[in-house]
């Protein structure tokens, strides 16, 4: 059932989630009832404090469908581009530089090109815990002669594996990179047909990277010269090098600049627009590619058009039927700036479908007490999450068994999901309520085919209404998205199940590789950006002398709001763990297994240690 905070309960940032006292905070209500008062309570904020006093966060975990309809009820129903989800905590970063650089912030590979590869480097990424699929074909590659070099500060399982590990010092990416961009260069190990027939800038970039010689960059990155010498040019010289890159990479204060390193190190070399070579940021969730597609980023309408161009703003009005100048032409709060907004009295209601910032914002305590701190706070979840805790309205959506619809994986292949059971309880649709939410908004609800009365329990056994619903938002989606599925249709998706895109055309079979002869840019061409070393924002220092790198386990998943409810997998890693080497245990006096407290400037959680 839908449930609406009592009137008694009021709301804490100091919380403590206690199932078994759910009804304490909340009461049933119906659909209607609950709808009402969602929607109702954003559309009174709206008119009272502007369109820019409401936001949205979707998820990576819902599907295509629901993430385009997700975004085009905020822009047509709240007014703004205050529209995110978790990649703005991922590879936002990476996203950024590679629209910058090559036009697309797409694959260029997909992940089994591995296979085809003389050489793969892995930098910021553990596949073994993060993309065990991806790992196996990792790992069968490396046993049929691919040497892998593996780049990353910890010692994950790979390394047993590696050709080379390359255990640099955190923070130091830029050096590293750099430095191996500087030996290319020096011993002319570049692809001058490739930098002068389809790339820019090259001569910026060979002037920049001369001050970054290994024998200068070892110091700073802890890797010798000869090493750096060596895997620059074992990467080089390949006839196939791909590149593989994780948060690692994207979670820094120079995450862009990062990202840029590795473009460069692939268009100098011409190692990419073949099979087995290329760059491929290992995306995390299910579906962060597709709802990126999709236009759930702040400054992007679908298919990656900028909010600030006249020419998309207009071809969405269009598209969408909306008088012109309705759409907003400023770019959108991204999920970090809507929690400071809050608490600066700008934002007044915030909707989340299917994330949970109360758990995945960097700094948790700022979001909890600005979630608390909301007029209006609306949660649609399939389960009683930290964030849903705080909500004042909470609306039971459907897990991905129980419903239909499309996702586009890290690869660019845009699978369906057929549904196989039907929701539990009182339950609904993920896109029946965005509809449902949409009308009770207003003015300009985004209404599409499988709107359905209200009581009537949409459901997609069979073709029912909720299953025309589904394909009538992907086709309208498809429609915006020319550039990349306009070839895919919903029956021919239907038919083989999964496509990669870009497909343009219905007899086009889709292209894992890109960029075979030109770049998404507008004149065809690549784009190399030197840079810089920037140092983070906090250098370790003695009262905060440790550096701490996060990292996931292969138990659980996110933020664990599915995973921990799972007994088997919550019975292998019960609970969360921080991770020391030996000598540093030793020198603390703590033993694996000993509760620590682990503080940063913002906060501390007590925590058990792990050997690592």
């Amino acid at each position: 059932m839908p449930l609406i905070r009592r009137s008694d309960a009021p709301k804490s940032a100091d919380f403590v989630m206690d199932p078994s006292r759910v009804m304490d905070v909340f009461r049933e209500a119906s659909w209607d009832e609950a709808l009402a008062l969602a929607g109702g309570k954003f559309a009174q904020l709206r008119d009272a404090f502007g369109k820019k006093s409401l936001a949205g966060f979707g998820s990576a975990k819902c599907s295509n469908e629901e993430a385009y309809l997700f975004q085009k009820l905020v822009r047509t129903g709240f007014g703004s581009n205050n529209v995110d989800h978790c990649t703005r905590l991922c590879h936002a970063s990476s996203v950024v530089a590679l629209l910058e650089g090559i036009g697309s912030g797409a694959v260029s590979n997909p992940v089994m090109d591995v296979t085809h590869s003389e050489v793969a480097i892995i930098i910021g990424a553990n596949p073994a815990v993060n993309h065990p699929v991806a790992a196996t074909w990792i790992k069968n590659a490396i046993q049929n002669g691919t040497k892998l070099i593996l780049m990353d500060p910890r010692r994950s399982d790979l390394s047993r594996l590696a050709h080379r590990h390359l255990q640099f010092k955190p923070d130091t990416d830029v050096a590293l990179l750099n430095a191996m961009m500087h030996v290319i260069v020096q011993e002319n190990l570049v692809d001058l047909d490739f930098i002068e027939n389809r790339t820019e800038n090259y001569a910026a970039l060979k002037a920049n990277v001369q001050g970054y010689s290994p024998e200068k960059m070892a110091s700073i990155c802890g890797i010798d010269a000869e090493t750096i010498r060596y895997t620059a040019r074992l990467y080089a010289n390949s006839k196939a090098s791909i590149i593989l890159w994780g948060m690692g990479v994207s979670q820094h204060i120079h995450g862009t600049d990062n990202a840029r390193c590795l473009i460069a190190l692939s268009l100098m070399t011409g190692q990419i627009g073949r099979p087995g070579t290329g760059l491929h940021p290992l995306r995390g969730q299910n579906n962060v590619q597709g709802a990126s597609d999709a236009g759930l980023i702040p400054m992007m309408f679908p298919d990656y058009q900028h909010v600030s161009l006249a020419a998309s703003r207009e071809r969405f009005e269009a598209a969408w039927k909306l008088p012109a100048g309705t759409l907003d032409e400023q770019p959108g709060l991204t999920v970090v700036e809507v929690m400071h907004a809050i608490e600066k009295g700008q934002i007044k209601g915030l909707y989340v479908l299917g994330e949970n910032p109360a758990m995945s914002d960097p700094d948790a305590n700022q979001a909890r007490h600005a979630l608390a701190h909301l007029e209006h706070l609306v949660v649609q979840d399939i389960f009683m999450t930290e964030t849903a805790w705080l909500a004042d309205v909470v609306l039971p959506a459907s897990a991905w068994p129980e419903k239909t619809g499309s996702v586009s994986n890290t690869d660019r292949m845009v699978q369906l999901g057929q549904q196989a059971i039907e929701p539990p309880g009182q339950a609904r649709a993920d896109l029946w309520i965005i509809q449902q939410m949409a009308q009770r908004i207003g003015p300009h609800a985004p209404a599409l085919g499988g709107s359905r009365p209200d009581g009537v329990r949409p459901s997609a056994y069979g073709y029912t209404g909720e299953h025309h619903g589904v394909a009538a938002v992907y086709e309208e989606m498809r429609q915006a998205m020319h550039a990349t599925i306009a070839g895919i249709s919903w029956e021919r998706l239907q038919r083989e199940s999964s496509v990669t895109y870009p497909c343009l055309s219905a007899d086009d079979p889709g292209s894992p590789t890109v960029f075979l002869t030109h770049f998404d840019t507008p004149d065809g061409r690549a784009h190399l950006v030197p840079v810089d070393l920037i140092p983070a924002n906090e250098r370790p220092d003695a009262d905060y002398p440790f550096v701490l790198i996060t990292g996931r386990q292969l138990e659980h998943w996110h933020t664990g709001s599915m995973t921990r409810r799972a007994a088997v997998l919550d019975a292998l890693e019960p609970i969360a763990m921080a991770s020391l080497c030996g000598s540093d245990m030793l020198a603390l006096g703590v033993a694996p297994g000993d509760a620590i407290t682990v503080q940063s400037r913002r906060g501390q959680v007590r925590i058990h240690v792990r050997l690592d």
